[in-house]
């Protein structure tokens, strides 16, 4: 068995596509063959991102109040979830919360906002907020995350600044309507295509653990390879109380991890991102996971606590991987070649 997933490493190193049946393979592995999982994909991780880790950090702008039913969901309407409930922070709240997740290391910050969609008043909110802080932080990439895009909204954002969008299909269509009944999977599809179309950096993953089964994983993900989607976030489900699927534990921590490896074989060269729920079901498989994704979220998420900011990077640095963006990863950098300004067609002492 071992040889099976290096030989699948092989093929898709060589060009060949991963197909359903392989992915399957992945998720089925028996957890005695976990270790020959990870050394297989970690082939594909590498050979597209070296040992950088991309950060990433969430800053929730605005929280709970959703009119949208997503059982999953602690904002979402009916939700008795005891999370923090507050409208738009201000301009200057949000920089600052920005401002603090760019000093722990991340690349990207992720703009989010509860509700089903924004109005054209809530995107200019944001295009004010990015352009804010553009100006502060000239390099950091922004992802937004607001909802369904009404036609235009996704240019407006893009021409103020905006990198990337977010919106997760979250699972397979064959089972989405059985975690939410206000909005299609079509509408998801769609504002995904409306991003993709306006020249925003498409990001869409899924949560694991709703209920669905291993062919409805392998069917998300091939979704998400067929939108194209550059970034691709792997939720756990964090069952909170007060939710539908409040008291719902269908994750192992090598689950969890195979689920990460299976993303990684279907999609070789997006970014696989470690997103929520990571610490309460990868656990100690944590440091393993990151042989396999090249991305995380740092610190706290939209209404959960994450682990210490510290421990985020602790984790990273223990692991062999740099954070990507930092001076030990621009540090190992391919240098371009030195032009020759000296010896042969010139008046300098040649280099011998």
């Amino acid at each position: 068995m071992p040889d099976t997933f290096q030989q699948l490493a092989d093929a898709v190193l060589a060009g060949r596509p991963a197909t359903p049946d392989d992915a399957l393979a992945v998720l089925r592995a028996d957890d005695a063959a976990l270790l020959a999982v990870v050394a297989a994909a970690s082939r594909l991780r590498r050979a597209h991102f070296g040992n950088a880790v991309k950060v990433n950090y969430l800053v929730n702008l605005k929280s709970g109040l959703c009119q949208e039913d997503c059982g999953y969901c602690s904002q979402a309407l009916g939700s008795a979830a005891p999370i923090l409930k507050y409208s738009w922070l201000s301009r200057q709240d949000a920089l600052g919360q920005a401002a603090a997740g760019l000093r722990g290391g991340a690349a990207r910050v992720c703009l989010v906002a509860s509700g089903r969609g924004p109005s054209d008043r809530d995107v200019a909110k944001v295009t004010e907020l990015v352009g804010a802080l553009k100006q502060e932080h000239p390099d950091v990439e922004v992802c937004a995350c607001l909802g369904l895009l009404g036609d235009g909204q996704a240019d407006r954002l893009r021409d103020a600044g905006v990198d990337a969008y977010n919106h997760n299909i979250n699972t397979a269509e064959s089972h989405h309507d059985a975690i939410v009944g206000t909005h299609t999977y079509a509408d998801r599809v769609d504002t995904v295509e409306k991003a993709k179309d306006a020249g925003l950096s498409p990001c869409s993953g899924l949560i694991a653990g709703l209920g669905e089964t291993d062919e409805q994983l392998v069917e998300a993900l091939f979704a998400l390879r067929e939108l194209g989607s550059d970034s691709i976030p792997v939720n756990f489900l964090m069952p909170f109380d007060g939710t539908p699927f409040e008291g719902t534990w269908e994750l192992t921590p090598a689950r969890c991890v195979k689920i990460l490896a299976m993303a990684r074989f279907v999609c070789p060269d997006r970014e696989v991102r470690i997103a929520g729920g990571r610490e309460m079901h990868l656990r100690s498989l944590q440091p393993l996971a990151l042989h396999v994704a090249n991305s995380l979220f740092l610190g706290d998420y939209l209404t959960s606590e994450g682990q210490a900011a510290q421990a985020d990077l602790e984790l990273i640095r223990d692991g062999g991987f740099v954070v990507l963006g930092s001076a030990e990863e621009r540090a190992q950098r391919p240098v371009d070649p030195a032009i020759r300004r000296r010896g042969a067609g010139t008046d300098v002492v040649p280099n011998a």
